[in-house]
């Protein structure tokens, strides 16, 4: 056990305690609009750093140095195509979202296409956050294993009460300012370590060219299966819930977009050096399991104690604030897509508040128990991006931009969507080809054709409707 180590992991534990304890006191979370969207009070550096340490977690730091590690260099960089563009994207639709944005995605859904799809929509995220959210446990548990003489498990364990503390304590409020410090924290021990792995150990980016280049320009995978794992994280950030939940918490339209662009630049900034690490890893560690090809090297063999401390508490770090940050947004749907819309009277905004927590402990228990059901962050990572980018992602696109979308076509996109996800996963051929290949053009398919053949809503619900898309309209930027 590296003492030094253990030491930076609990200064940072005790540093994320202090600072949900502090935005926790009734004073500074005191209603459902305080818990869910901080207040609408985030400036543009927090925006930025917390949608970054959001969306960067688990699924970066272990899976997709899992990727990198195994096929190489290019295309570990092509892996994260999907995530450049997205946040180039999402630069573009900033003040646009803001002016849309409610609490949740269901709730634009409901104003767009009506209480059913509401609904529908609503489980889908769910599903989908849950697997997001379960993989960080998993994540969390191997830093522990590294650190101390703790198991995998044991250190889930830990990690799931933590992130589960964090979100419900103090809310996005207390979720937003410990992602920003994570973030701080993750870059300056990714970039540090590059300097060592990379400068010393490897001498140079040209060694790192070579791993895995005998198995052709994309390791050895066809230009079908390298979008298959491309596409889900371009799916999932266009339409993610936190994404669009952050944008809305900005005090400003300014403060959105400055906060989207430092997003962008971010998860360049964070991109390169996981991917550098990872297949330096199977230069210098082939054999080992690929989920550990970063973490592993925080041994004294390839960085100092301090730094290799550092690197593990910032990986943990943007594991932990990413767990919370999904929990929170899962608590978001129940309370105001599925307890708000079954009860016949409107929750206080105290009792908002306490649905909101308890909702948070329950999909924390369903989150530990799907981990179990994946052979690795890799796989479970590939799938929730999928379930949710080929239902949500979609419809909400749609919804923003297209007049014509109604809710029979949402309605059969979701369904479609969620089928062929299910199946392709179920049936086993997702070893071979991510289903993100079959699942979104289904999904767009049914969206599109169901829309064109079905009449469009009428009366009350077409002038909600055009509400959205006026709100939309005019909260967009000039050009």
């Amino acid at each position: 056990m590296n003492y030094a180590h253990v030491a930076v992991l609990v200064a940072y534990i005790v540093l994320m305690i202090v600072v949900g304890a502090w935005f926790g006191r009734a004073k500074a979370t005191s209603s459902g609009e305080d818990f869910v969207l901080a207040g609408r009070s985030l400036p543009a550096p927090v925006i930025g750093g917390t949608m970054l340490a959001t969306f960067v977690g688990s699924g970066s730091i272990i899976g997709a140095a899992n990727f990198a590690y195994t096929y190489g260099l290019l295309p570990g960089f092509l892996f994260f195509a999907g995530t450049i563009t997205g946040t180039v994207l999402l630069i573009l639709l900033s003040r646009r979202v803001r002016g849309v944005a409610g609490h949740t995605i269901p709730e634009l859904f409901d104003r767009r296409y009506g209480k059913p799809v509401r609904i529908a929509a609503t489980i889908m995220i769910l599903v989908a956050f849950i697997g997001i959210t379960a993989y960080q446990f998993t994540g969390a548990g191997y830093i522990f294993s590294l650190i101390t003489p703790l198991d995998e498990s044991t250190g889930a364990v830990i990690a799931a009460l933590l992130i589960t503390f964090l979100a419900l304590s103090g809310g996005l409020k207390s979720v937003a300012w410990t992602d920003f410090l994570s973030a701080i924290l993750i870059v300056f021990a990714l970039w540090v370590s590059v300097f060592l792995v990379v400068g010393t150990d490897v001498g140079g980016l040209v060694p790192l060219a070579e791993v895995n280049a005998d198995a052709g320009v994309l390791g050895g995978l066809s230009g079908l299966q390298m979008l298959g794992f491309i596409l889900p994280t371009l799916v999932l950030l266009l339409g993610d819930q936190n994404m669009y939940q952050r944008l809305a918490a900005a005090k400003s339209d300014s403060a959105a977009f400055w906060g989207a662009v430092l997003f962008c630049v971010g998860s360049v900034v964070m991109i390169v050096p996981i991917v550098l690490l990872a297949v330096s890893s199977a230069l210098l560690q082939p054999g080992i399991e690929p989920d550990m090809a970063v973490l592993s090297l925080s041994g004294g063999r390839f960085t100092p104690a301090v730094v290799g401390g550092a690197l593990l508490a910032g990986a943990f770090a943007l594991i932990i604030t990413t767990g919370s940050s999904y929990l929170l947004t899962c608590s978001s749907n129940v309370v105001h897509d599925l307890v708000g819309q079954v009860r016949s009277e409107k929750p206080s905004d105290s009792a908002n508040l306490w649905i909101g927590r308890a909702a948070v402990l329950g999909v924390a228990v369903l989150g530990f128990v799907m981990v179990n059901f994946f052979p690795s962050v890799l796989a479970l990572q590939m799938y929730a991006y999928t379930m949710y980018g080929v239902t949500i992602t979609p419809v909400l696109l749609a919804g923003l931009f297209w007049k014509r979308a109604n809710g029979a076509g949402a309605m059969a996109s979701l369904i479609i969507g969620a089928a062929v996800t299910l199946f392709w996963e179920i049936s086993g051929r997702s070893a071979e080809l991510n289903s993100v290949i079959v699942a979104l053009p289904a999904s767009v398919a049914a969206l599109v054709i169901v829309s064109l053949v079905t009449p469009r809503r009428t009366g009350r619900s077409t002038g909600s409707d055009a509400s959205v898309a006026g709100t939309a309209q005019s909260a967009a930027p000039a050009r």
